[in-house]
């Protein structure tokens, strides 16, 4: 018998002790090393050598993750180990740390109860290890910290114990400082930062496969100075011999992080806004095995040979093969063709996959990530809310029209395994929209498309989304119907931050629950009388219906709703959409005849209604911002801050963190285009920069004309603005 089947048979006989599970992701800012130390794990559990681990980069298992030498695609692995005499099945997701794949970062976090956050000791904390930070503590998944390429510290930097314990410390601190800042207005998580003491904490090198704890020099003997000795003569094989990096961080797993009994009861309020006394609240929170299938989907995958594979937790009940499943949102049943767990790039089949563990399953055809799958009909879990929002958009055609029914059932597949990318398919001019996260976002997703799917498309040049949004509170405007029959009497003003964020944490949407809903628009800053009229949410945008006892109404709201969404899709400047507003609906006068207020009629004089009251509320454009960090060295600070302040940006901070010079600062995304090969250029190839998506700001008055302008010429819409838009 193979050892791979016996991993797989042992993973099977563990599956059903939800005690001795773990399900854990690893985070971190892009090459800090998550990759080369989930390698060392699996050598540690045998499931690749122990020579190639950390160069194998087992879990980025496509071919231009190889070439790019990132994580694009979370990857899952099952693995056991063996912790005080008690052998544990570790479900692990390697999630990418590239800005552009957060999204994947957040969907893994709905599976796991614990996040290994992996920081480098010569970087420190970075933007991104705030963010996977952040999106873990938003899931309530508990973070522990291993701080990787200690060696560096000691071979590179020579630093002495001293030095080093200041600089360990230091980012200790400030993992511990964003975890406190992040959690204190969570009342369910008591204090959840790490400690070198409790063992919540690891060092190490995951390139020369050591590691150590305060537990695990309590066990072996060996202490810093020791470390600090074998490293400096270059004895890193017996460092690795003594005190191996896999088994530190798998016995800190084990020891430190909650298994689904314990972890369940606290996430599923957390996650699902169901009925909490039902019995299905009941199974999930006790980890019930025998209990309603209850599984969330957070990946989608293509398999060339098994078709679409759904990955996700089993909260409650039992995966089979062959059984009819519910899916949210969608009629009918789907059935499942096969189950199994992942072992890296490879998926085993297996019999059953109870609750607690993260399956894979083939034949959920009409899931996506983010979907509720279940046995009976129940709530579905709340959607999973990705924290930035597309920025850049490109066309895509097919070179051959031959290969147009193809492109379009590939770019369909594309947005149902990756919900951050947004797609909009026009089928009669044969040009395809695709939204991403980023220049690099989308270029993945194009050569994927080319090169898996043999598929030879054209792209266009990138396009930056912009949005629109009113800047005071307008008059109110009326609305007046083709036939002149019915009237609508509409204001608009511009929301508070507060409000917006929350509806974009998902934290109020229509979905929720009525009272819920009230509550946290009025936590976020809304008045109580308003909060209680909100009749429809759109993106970012909230109506009112401020209006008493009008006939008709009722069986009109939802051609009212029709307009509004359009006229908020396509905003008056340039056809962008609206975000950040409130619409109150004060008054409206309908005809008394079903015929003459059909959708012909409504529809455009609500559309009518709130552009005029837009426009009335001075609609500027947005554009999305980007902040952006460059570690350079002292002589090329210059030409790095250049840079930002070349393209529109400006830089808010500068410091020296050890023999670098930070340079932070913030740029549009717009001019950001490039930005990879001119930072180059201007550095001589010595800077190293990230970027993060920093939400929309108000364009500057002298250049709202001319970009107007230049979207309206590119969409193809009359270049004279209405005379209503003095302001501009």
């Amino acid at each position: 018998m193979g050892r791979r089947k016996k991993i797989v048979q042992e993973c099977e006989r563990l599956m059903d002790d939800p005690e001795n599970i773990r399900n854990i992701a690893i985070a971190a800012h892009v090459d800090h090393g998550k990759t080369t130390l989930t390698d060392n794990l699996l050598a540690g559990a045998g499931m690749i050598s122990d020579e190639t681990a950390g160069e194998q980069l087992a879990m980025d298992t496509e071919e231009d993750e190889q070439e790019r030498g990132i994580t694009i695609d979370a990857a899952n692995v099952s693995m056991t180990h063996e912790y005080e005499d008690q052998n544990h099945l570790i479900n692990l997701i390697d999630t990418p740390g590239h800005v552009d794949f957060g999204g994947d970062v957040t969907r893994a976090m709905r599976a796991v109860d614990g996040a290994l956050v992996v920081v480098d000791a010569v970087e420190g904390a970075m933007p991104q290890t705030e963010t996977v930070l952040r999106q873990a503590l938003r899931e309530g998944v508990k973070p522990t910290l291993f701080i990787n390429k200690v060696d560096r510290l000691i071979s590179e930097l020579q630093e002495g114990p001293e030095e080093m314990q200041e600089r360990l410390l230091a980012v200790i601190r400030d993992v511990n400082e964003l975890i406190r800042g992040m959690t204190e207005d969570m009342d369910d998580i008591d204090d959840w930062t790490v400690s070198v003491e409790e063992g919540t904490v690891g060092f190490g090198s995951a390139l020369y496969k050591w590691g150590v704890s305060m537990p695990s020099m309590q066990r072996t003997g060996m202490d810093f100075g020791e470390i600090m000795e074998l490293e400096r003569s270059d004895k890193r094989q017996e460092l690795h011999e003594r005190t191996p990096l896999s088994d530190v961080v798998l016995d800190m797993v084990c020891e430190h992080f909650p298994n689904p009994i314990n972890a369940q009861p606290r996430r599923i309020p957390r996650v699902w806004r169901g009925d909490d006394q039902s019995e299905i609240a009941e199974q999930m929170r006790l980890v019930d095995e025998d209990g309603e299938v209850v599984l969330m989907v957070t990946d989608i995958a293509m398999d060339p040979h098994a078709g679409e594979v759904a990955s996700g937790r089993v909260f409650s009940g039992t995966l089979e093969k062959g059984q009819e499943l519910y899916v949210s949102g969608t009629a009918g049943k789907n059935r499942i063709q096969s189950v199994g767990v992942y072992m890296g790039g490879e998926r085993e089949e297996v019999d059953e996959v109870p609750a607690g563990n993260i399956a894979a399953v083939t034949g959920l055809k009409d899931a996506i990530a983010g979907s509720t799958v279940s046995s009976v009909e129940m709530t579905p879990f709340e959607s999973i809310e990705h924290i930035s929002e597309p920025v850049i958009t490109k066309s895509v055609e097919a070179k051959n029209m031959d290969d147009l029914p193809k492109l379009i059932e590939t770019l369909r597949q594309v947005s149902k395994e990756d919900p951050t990318i947004q797609i909009e398919i026009n089928e009669e001019t044969g040009e395809h929209l695709i939204s991403g996260q980023g220049e690099l976002h989308l270029e993945v997703i194009t050569q994927r498309i080319e090169k898996n799917q043999g598929i030879p498309v054209n792209t266009g040049e990138p396009i930056v989304v912009y949005r629109e949004q009113p800047q005071r509170a307008s008059d109110q405007v009326e609305g007046i119907s083709p036939n002149r029959h019915n009237r609508f009497y509409i204001s608009i003003e511009p929301m508070a931050d507060e409000i917006v964020e929350t509806i974009q944490l998902g934290e109020a949407s229509m979905d929720m629950p009525e009272q819920d809903r009230r509550e946290a628009l009025q936590d976020a800053g809304m008045d109580k009388d308003t909060s209680q009229n909100v009749e429809h949410m759109h993106g970012t945008n909230i109506l009112i219906d401020d209006t008493k006892g009008i006939q008709h109404l009722n069986e009109t709201m939802e051609l009212v709703i029709e307009g509004l969404e359009e006229a908020l899709d396509n905003g008056p400047l340039a056809n962008e959409p609206v975000q950040g507003s409130l619409i109150r609906l004060h008054d409206a006068r309908l005809h008394e005849d079903t015929i003459h207020r059909g959708p012909a009629q409504v529809i455009p004089a609500t559309r009518e209604a709130v552009h005029k009251a837009l426009i009335d509320g001075q609609i500027k454009m947005l554009e999305p911002m980007q902040d952006v960090r460059i570690d350079v060295p002292n002589d090329h600070m210059g030409a790095a801050s250049g840079e930002i302040q070349g393209r529109r940006g400006r830089v808010d901070d500068m410091y020296q963190e050890g023999d670098l010079m930070v340079v932070e600062g913030i740029a549009p995304v717009g001019e950001m285009i490039g930005f990879a090969s001119d930072i180059r250029s201007a550095t001589e190839g010595r800077a190293s920069w990230n970027t993060e998506n920093a939400g929309f700001e108000v364009m500057s008055d002298s250049l709202q004309r001319d970009k107007i302008m230049e979207i309206r010429e590119r969409k193809g819409m009359k270049l004279e603005l209405p005379p209503s838009i003095d302001y501009i």
